[in-house]
C-alpha cells in the first residue's frame, strides 16, 4: 500500500512493520464496502423497477414463495464462516503467538495513570526489580521494592519513550487505576490498559520519528490530556540516551 492511498484514507505517517498488514486490511475493508454499496444500488434500483405500481398495481398478499432468499443466507453464513475459520482465527493466532525474544528486544512496562503514562526499562542487567502493590505509595506508584538490587539500574520515565529503530519492541501495558487505553496511531497499535493486568504487545518500529501516545479509553476528566511522547531514534542515539537516564529517577508528579 503506497504512502498515496495514505493520504486518500486520512491514516497517519507508517512507523512500523506490523503497520501495513494494518493498513492493507483498512484498504480491502474500504474496497468491501464500496462493492456492497454498489451491488445494494444496483438491488435498490432493480426492486424499483421491478415492483413498479404501473405493473403491481395491486399488492400480492401471498408474498414471495422461492426459497432464493435461504439460498443466499446459506451462502453468506458459509462465506463469513470460512474467513473467520480459515482466516481471520490463524492469522490473530500467528500475530498473539508469535511474540520476539525479551533478550532481542526493547522490553517497556507501560502503566495508564490518571492522567499520564508511566514507564520502565530495566536497566543493564536486563531484569526488572520486583515490584508489588502492598508497596505504592505517593512517591512509588508503580510499588518499586527499592531494596532489590536489580530494581537500582531500572530506569522511570514518565509520558516519554524512547526505543531504537528496527528493533523489536515489548510493551506489558497495565494500568493503576481505572481501564486506559495505549494507542500508538503511527504503529497502528492500540491496547487496553487494565488495572491488574499485564497485557503484552510487541511490534518494530522502522522509521526514526517522534510519535505522540494518546489514551483510546475515555478515562475521566483529564481524559484528552492524556499524552505522551513515543521517539524513535538510531541505536547510537538510543544508547546515548540509557546513559544519561542511568540511576536516574524520574518525577511521577
Amino acid at each position: 500500500m503506497n504512502e498515496y492511498l495514505r493520504q486518500f484514507l486520512s491514516l497517519p505517517p507508517l512507523g512500523s512493520e506490523q503497520g501495513a498488514n494494518v493498513d492493507r486490511l483498512i484498504f480491502y475493508m474500504h474496497w468491501l464496502m464500496v462493492l456492497l454499496f454498489a451491488g445494494w444500488l444496483v438491488y435498490f434500483v432493480y426492486t424499483l423497477w421491478r415492483f413498479r405500481a404501473s405493473k403491481n398495481p395491486r399488492a400480492s398478499h401471498q408474498g414471495a414463495t422461492s426459497h432464493a432468499t435461504t439460498y443466499v443466507e446459506v451462502a453468506v453464513i458459509t462465506f463469513e464462516s470460512v474467513l473467520l475459520l480459515f482466516f481471520a482465527i490463524p492469522w490473530w493466532a500467528a500475530a498473539v503467538e508469535k511474540f520476539p525474544a525479551e533478550k532481542d528486544s526493547t522490553v517497556i512496562r507501560v502503566t495508564g495513570r490518571q492522567f499520564n503514562w508511566l514507564g520502565r526499562y530495566p536497566g543493564a542487567d536486563g531484569e526488572f526489580g520486583r515490584q508489588d502493590l502492598k508497596l505504592v505509595s505517593a512517591d512509588n506508584p508503580l510499588g518499586v521494592d527499592k531494596s532489590d538490587a536489580k530494581a537500582k539500574d531500572d530506569i522511570d520515565v514518565n509520558g516519554e519513550f524512547v526505543v531504537p529503530v528496527n528493533k523489536p519492541v515489548i510493551a506489558q501495558i497495565s494500568s493503576l487505576d481505572v481501564i486506559h487505553s495505549f494507542k500508538l496511531p503511527s504503529m497502528r497499535l492500540t491496547q487496553d490498559a487494565i488495572p491488574g493486568m499485564r497485557i503484552p504487545v510487541h511490534f518494530v518500529p522502522n522509521a526514526t520519528n517522534t510519535y505522540q501516545i494518546f489514551c483510546a479509553q475515555l478515562c475521566g476528566n483529564g481524559h484528552s490530556n492524556m499524552k505522551g511522547v513515543f521517539k524513535v531514534v538510531s541505536a547510537d542515539e538510543y544508547q546515548k540516551w540509557l546513559a544519561s537516564k542511568a540511576g536516574g529517577t524520574a518525577s511521577f508528579e
